[in-house]
């Protein structure tokens, strides 16, 4: 297991709290000049649930999954991890936790003048005290639990498939041993078979490693494999001013059972309403 360096165990226990959500969001905002993107969201993340983030393009669900992670600062509001405001963190403490988190991005973000290898190893060489030869076993390992062989280490990301790319990119975050992973749109630009592959190393990545997910997508076959619970979003532009973007929050089967046609036709992908919505816009 990484070791990692920065804040002290006796201070590390005072900065966790098992009562608490492990990562919240209250009354947060983030706006990109003039554009409202979230307005006053209210999130909690439970330990050990896979939390799915669902909505149309535009919606805020990647930001919303980068202000839980401290990547985007709100506008107002606030995050917390373990029950602690991230804004009252000393840098120690806020980069410790920091790295109990792991992310797999949209584009998979490998770094492309590195070959799979270093790509898989770049976190646990930043960020622990390992070197050399330590660090070789666990990347191999990492690669083995997504289902790619050792032989891949000498590539680029540019010889790589989509869903090879997806397969790195998840074992560059689980060889950091992260308690909380974050996927955004992991399914994208898959076909269905390799889509099925990740929705797998989702549920084999929370049933052997205890991990707690949030996972933002619009592909509801992952939906309905990996889900938890389900929250979906609505743009800031088609809310009045003092309506929840929140529009559901329940399980994948009170979701398809909604009488709630924002919900009801998102969840089974018919655009009825939205066409003319969109087209008055």
């Amino acid at each position: 297991m990484p070791r990692f360096s920065g804040t002290a165990p006796e201070q590390e226990k005072q900065i966790i709290s098992d009562d608490a959500p492990i990562v919240e969001l209250r009354d947060l905002s983030c706006r990109f000049g003039q554009q409202h993107v979230l307005r006053d969201i209210n999130i909690s993340v439970h330990r050990g649930e896979t939390l799915v983030i669902i909505g149309e393009s535009g919606c805020g669900k990647s930001v919303t999954l980068k202000a839980m992670m401290s990547l985007l600062p709100p506008t107002s509001g606030c995050v917390l991890w373990n029950g602690h405001d991230v804004r009252d963190l000393a840098t120690q403490q806020f980069n410790r936790m920091r790295l109990r988190f792991g992310f797999l991005f949209q584009g998979s973000a490998l770094f492309d003048s590195m070959d799979v290898y270093d790509n898989v190893a770049f976190g646990l060489i930043h960020n622990t005290d390992m070197r050399g030869e330590a660090i070789q076993p666990i990347v191999h390992q990492g690669l083995r639990d997504v289902g790619l062989p050792i032989d891949v280490c000498g590539k680029k990301p540019a010889e790589l498939s989509g869903g090879m790319k997806k397969r790195v990119a998840l074992a560059r975050a689980l060889v950091m041993t992260p308690e909380v992973m974050f996927y955004d749109e992991p399914t994208t630009g898959l076909d269905p078979i390799m889509s099925d592959v990740i929705n797998e190393l989702v549920l084999q990545t929370r049933e052997q490693r205890q991990v707690t997910s949030v996972v933002v997508t619009h592909d509801m076959r992952t939906v309905t494999k990996i889900a938890d619970r389900i929250l979906m979003l609505y743009p800031v532009s088609q809310k009045k001013p003092d309506e929840s973007q929140v529009v559901f929050e329940g399980t994948p089967e009170q979701a398809f059972a909604s009488d709630d046609p924002r919900v009801s036709q998102f969840v089974r992908g018919e655009a009825r309403d939205r066409i003319r919505e969109l087209s008055c816009a």
